[in-house]
Order: structure tokens, then sequence, then C-alpha cells
């Protein structure tokens, strides 16, 4: 049986209708309103209709993670890690059937849709190893007859909201390392692409989670994000999103102060030295830039040039760009999807005027896709800005689009400088030849990724993932720490003096 044809509630001559997933149930809104998602290569194709829930829905799916953590938080964490492995499993059974989905539901081309699901794969294989890993350590005592350790601690109940751009990776790096702690999750996706996330649902399901372990509830971000961020009966939120999101779930979560982790925006930058392999370079950015149809938090978005290799630089990257072919994701030949929504392409034009309007200099693209094959879809041009200096707002403010900046500088000093200049400190990738400025900007770049050699995008799951001042709140996710950000620590301190008299 497929997989749709396991979650769905319903049907209708708009396309299935989806529950929530709620105590191990699938479970139609209390509003009984639904929105929504069409594929963004052709917005006349309805991928489905969701749950528009409200925090009546988010308490029942509480009340269901409260009742089941207990009974979760104490089972073995290895056998917590057989039931991920087993997700894994049923994960690579139907690798391609959640990868075309997801390119239906997203837009980006199956190259990566296929990667998305891989990372969920890879995450929960590395996550169900985890599992027999030691969770705390033994340190000695400076006093006798004195034992000290730590242990880890589950933190209860998890409220994780994930963005679109990465519609089952992001969901699973975080909802894996939760369960393996001991706790309970409550997950809402992104409303442009819920679908994969109750895929997941229902796979964790079929691989052995007990109901009520993981509950999933689709709806609008506004209301029903802050909802789960306020409510006192949740012990954690871990989101990623915007940094202006970003900012307003923390200020609702440090009123109770509980914990946040927040993996937010970027304004990447591309530092290419006079040194530097051109055609290497030429090649990386465009893919950084133009990959995921640049809605990636580490998408390249600007390019730090120096000033004697920005011709040829820049002449090699207008010719990528104008290579590329653009299409839907479901076809083997395209290279670029569309964005994720029609309204999309309102808010990238805007960055396009506002490039004109202080003075940079457009060399291509700029403009929606709006004929033939792209009349109904989301598509726009691959588009790349020169003569941009760091105080214009395309290079102070992610744009979330195929939209590249090209910032001449005159040294590497400069460069480092202009790559720091931003409020964002994400991932930044530099491309020289030379040994000690690579170790000088080890020291030197403001970012949580550094890439050499290399574009911005590629991180690997073992190890840290985030960013620096506005790109996060200092957690890191993936690696081997992800366990301990969905948990508590305690010192215990054991005495055993021979007893007196």
């Amino acid at each position: 049986m497929s997989l749709s044809a396991v979650i769905s509630g319903s049907a209708t001559e708009q396309g299935q209708v989806f529950q929530n997933f709620i105590g191990g149930e699938w479970q139609n809104s209390r509003s009984g309103e639904t929105f929504t998602s069409t594929n963004p290569a052709r917005t006349s194709e309805v991928i489905g209709s969701y749950q528009k829930s409200t925090a009546a829905d988010l308490e029942d799916a509480i009340d269901a993670a409260v009742e089941a953590q207990p009974g979760w938080a104490a089972t073995p964490a290895p056998e917590r890690g057989e039931i991920l492995l087993r997700t894994a499993l049923l994960l690579e059974q139907h690798k391609e059937e959640l990868a075309r989905l997801m390119t239906r539901e997203m837009g980006k081309i199956l190259k990566e849709t296929r990667g998305d699901v891989q990372t969920a794969i890879d995450v929960a294989k590395y996550m169900a190893g985890e599992g027999r890993r030691a969770e705390g350590e033994t340190v000695p005592s400076g006093l006798r007859d004195k034992f000290c350790m730590t242990i880890r601690q589950p933190m209860g109940i998890v409220g994780i909201i994930t963005p679109w751009n990465f519609p089952l990776a992001i969901p699973a790096w975080k909802t894996f390392p939760a369960l393996l702690a001991g706790n309970a999750v409550i997950l809402k996706p992104a409303s442009d692409t819920p679908l994969l996330v109750l895929k997941l649902a229902e796979l964790l399901h079929e691989a052995g989670l007990p109901a009520g372990v993981l509950n999933v509830v689709t709806g609008p971000g506004g209301s029903l994000g802050d909802a789960l961020a306020s409510n006192k009966r949740i012990d954690m939120i871990s989101l990623t999103g915007s940094t202006e999101v970003g900012r307003h779930v923390a200020e609702i979560c440090g009123r109770d102060l509980r914990r946040c982790t927040l993996e937010l925006g970027g304004k990447n930058a591309v530092i290419i030295l006079e040194d530097a392999d051109i055609g290497l370079a030429v090649e990386s950015v465009a893919w950084g830039g133009f990959g995921t149809t640049g809605q990636r938090c580490t998408a390249t978005s600007r390019v730090i040039v120096q000033k004697a290799v920005q011709k040829a630089f820049t002449d090699g990257l207008v010719v990528a760009a104008e290579k590329l072919r653009i299409g839907d994701g479901l076809q083997p030949e395209t290279e670029m999807g569309p964005l994720v929504n029609m309204g999309r392409i309102k808010a990238v034009h805007e960055y396009t005027e506002i490039g004109k309007q202080e003075g940079a200099q457009l060399l291509t693209g700029g403009s929606a896709m709006t004929t033939g094959e792209y009349s109904e879809g989301a598509f726009y041009k691959p588009t790349i800005f020169t003569d941009v200096s760091p105080s214009m707002r395309i290079a102070r403010e992610e744009v979330f689009g195929p939209f590249i900046s090209i910032l001449p500088v005159a040294s590497y000093e400069e460069a480092v400088q202009v790559a720091n200049s931003t409020e964002y400190g994400l991932s930044t990738a530099i491309f020289t030849e030379n040994t000690r400025l690579t170790f000088r900007a080890m020291r030197d770049i403001e970012s949580g990724l550094i890439y050499f050699n290399a574009p911005t995008t590629g991180a690997e799951i073992q190890m840290p993932f985030g960013g620096m001042k506005a790109s996060g709140n200092g957690h890191r996710e993936l690696g081997t720490s992800a366990v301990d950000e969905f948990s508590e620590t305690k010192s215990i301190f054991v005495s055993y003096p021979a007893r007196k008299g």
C-alpha cells in the first residue's frame, strides 16, 4: 500500500484530504476547516488539503504527548534507537516516492529532493547509533570517598516548528534526536509543505513508535506557532525559520525561561581571492546561489571578489546562470525549479527593484518567467547584480531566492571586513590556494560554517550545524551533541565514607 493511501482521511475533486496525527490516530481539526497546497511549478495542481488546526487541536496533541512521554522516557535508549533504525529502512524503501512528492510539493529538482530524503535516512541511522553511546561522563572528585558523574534526562515535551525548504531533512534532524533523548514531540510543519512530515509520522508509527510520542498538527504559522511557543506545557521549542520569527519566538519562551533553540537566516558570502581557481569558484557559486532556487538558509547571496579577477569570475557566472535549464523539477533535464509559491515572486522581485534604485548594475535575470510552460508556475530568472556596496540593502538583507550580489574588494582584509559586515553569520566560503590565508580565515570569519574551495551549502550530518550573530541563538543541530540539545544534564555526587562509630 502506498503511503498516500495510508494517511489519507478522505478524497475530493481537489485531491486528498490529510489529517493531523495525534495520539497515534489520524484526526480532523476541531475547526472543521482545511487549507490547500499546490504544486509551485503548476499551481492549478492541488497536492492536498490539510487541517487548519487551532489551539484546541494543539491541546489534544499535548494531552497525548504528556500521557505518552513517561513511558517513552523509561524505554531504554538502545530500544529507542532501534525504532529510528527501522524508520531509516522504511525511508529507504520509499525514497523515490517521497522525493517525487517533495518535488511536487515545494518545487526543487529531483536530484535535490532525493538528497533531502537521504539526509533524513542518514540522520535516522546516525541517531540510532547514538542510542548506544555514553550519555554522560564520570569525573574525578576532589574529595576522598566520593564519586561524581553526569547523566542526561529528557526535557519532556518538545515543540518543533520547521520550514518549507527542507520538508523532510529538517524535521528529521530535529525530531530524531529529540525522540532518542526520551522526549515526546509536537511537530508543526510549514503550511507550504506539510505532506512529507505527515509521511514521516506514518513511517515512525509503522516502525514501532508508541502512540502519542510524536504528534503532528498542521495549520497557520502565526496563530498555531504562537500557541505552540507560548504553551507552558511545552518544555522546549526548536525552530528553523527567519530571524524575525526567531526573535518573536525567543521573546515568548523567555517569559517563562523555557529552552528555545533557533536556527535562523543568513546572508552568506563567498570570498574569491586573486589566486582562486576561477572555474571552480564559478561552478560552486552557481550551485550555492541557484540550487534550491536560492531558497536555503545557507544559499550563496553575496560574492566578495578581488578586483584582479572580478571580470573573469563575473563573466563566467553570468554564462552559467543563463545556461541553467529552468522548469518543473520532475523533469530530469531541469537544473532549477520554481520558487515555493507565487507570493515569493513578488518578494524576490522587490529586491530586484531595490537593487536598481540603489545603483547596482543588473547583469542578468531580474524578472519572473510567465509565458509558455512557465505561465502557471512561480518561476524567476537567476539574477545577478554587480557593483554592489556593503551598505546596500541587497547586500545586507536576506532575499531567499535565486539572487546574487557581487561586491568588489581590493584585499583579503577588506574581503573579510565586508563578509563580517552583516548581522548574520551562518555560512561563508572562501576560494584561495594560499595556506596562510586559509588559516587566517578560519580565525577571522564570523560564521558558524566555513567552507574552503566549496559552496556555502553542503552540511554533513556528523558535524554541528548553526550560525553566529543573528543566524541563531548559540545552539547547534546535528553532530554528536544533537541529543544533548534536547536533554537536561544532571550532576550526581555520591559520597561513601566509612561509617563512624
